[in-house]
């Protein structure tokens, strides 16, 4: 799901006003059979941030994929800690749509999420870590290629290794590449891992 980003949105891009309605009423209307009257709520409600929480109560319960992508664009304007929080939640919710959507959104969220990476990072859910690591890949943070490698040093799941090491390819530098090397020790029989690794190695020294 294709979201709208953080630095394309205005007021002009969500309407500009919410025509003159209440906050009660918008709030009401995040709750209308109407799926056109639950996306315009949406919309108008990110000028409001004190509905954050009530966007992503209803994020959580959305059907309509539009009225989500909405939901998550607006939470996008918003972006403060508390959101980040709700939205990682989304990490283990078995909807791939809801997850996929809040990855992306996490994504263009670099500062309210970054207090909540270390903790996703070490996750008893394997796939947690991994969405983690994929949101630090796309990431615009000055921390992800340093907390990317922090991953590649110390996790034991091949899996989130493979998807940390993919990472680095596109955002790692020169001091990742020790910490690449020792994880090719660290899975010496896995072919899959140590291509992973030679291609990310190649492409950071061509930067």
């Amino acid at each position: 799901m294709g979201l709208v980003k953080s630095k394309t949105l205005s007021a002009g891009a969500f309407g500009g006003d919410d025509g003159g309605r209440d906050l009660s009423a918008l709030l009401a209307d995040l709750a209308a059979r109407d799926s056109s009257v639950r996306r315009a709520a949406a919309r108008d409600l990110a000028n409001y941030p004190q509905a954050a929480m009530a966007l992503c109560d209803r994020l959580e319960k959305e059907a309509s994929p539009s009225v989500r992508a909405v939901l998550f664009t607006s939470l996008i304007r918003v972006q403060d800690g508390e959101v980040a929080a709700r939205l990682a939640a989304c990490l283990r919710s078995d909807d791939a749509q809801l997850r996929n959507g809040a990855i992306e959104a996490l994504q263009e969220m670099p500062g309210a999420v970054a207090p909540h990476l270390q903790a996703l990072l070490a996750d008893p859910d394997s796939d947690v870590r991994i969405f983690a690591v994929n949101i630090l890949g796309a990431l615009r943070h000055v921390s992800a290629p340093q907390w990317l490698a922090d991953v590649v040093r110390v996790e034991g799941h091949i899996n989130v290794c493979a998807a940390a090491v993919d990472a680095l390819a596109e955002v790692g530098g020169l001091e990742a590449i020790d910490a690449l090397e020792d994880l090719r020790r660290r899975f010496p029989g896995e072919a899959f891992m140590a291509f992973a690794i030679e291609t990310a190695i190649r492409r950071i020294r061509g930067k």
